[in-house]
């Protein structure tokens, strides 16, 4: 599959994150990079260094131990990141459940 934008990059990111788990995971790890980058801010401009790390270490986790893929952020990693935002939104807003299966049923359709 090649990507040339993020429209296409999306599917493919959706299926990525098929399980729960996965996703409780990440929106963790997204949360808690924009908490550091505030706390950064506040405290000391050093904590900028814990914003990816605390952002990728629930992310990786949960693609290696949970999902068994590869992070798509190695291919794609601005993609990726845009991607991580809006399936946390989708996720406070409930919606992304509904994505995935848009998306794993269309995958399933094509294949």
């Amino acid at each position: 599959m090649e990507i040339k934008s993020f429209a296409d990059f999306w599917p493919y990111y959706v299926r990525q994150h098929a399980q729960a788990r996965t996703r409780l995971l990440h929106a963790i790890g997204s949360v808690l990079a924009i908490v550091m980058l505030g706390v950064s801010f506040a405290v000391n401009l050093w904590f900028l260094i814990a914003v990816p790390l605390v952002g990728y270490a629930f992310a990786w986790y949960a693609h290696f131990f949970v999902e068994g893929n590869k992070p798509a952020t190695f291919g794609h990693p601005f993609y990726s990141l845009i991607a991580d935002y809006r399936m946390l939104f989708l996720m406070m807003a409930g919606r992304m459940d509904e994505e995935v299966e848009r998306h794993a049923g269309a995958h399933a359709a094509v294949s």
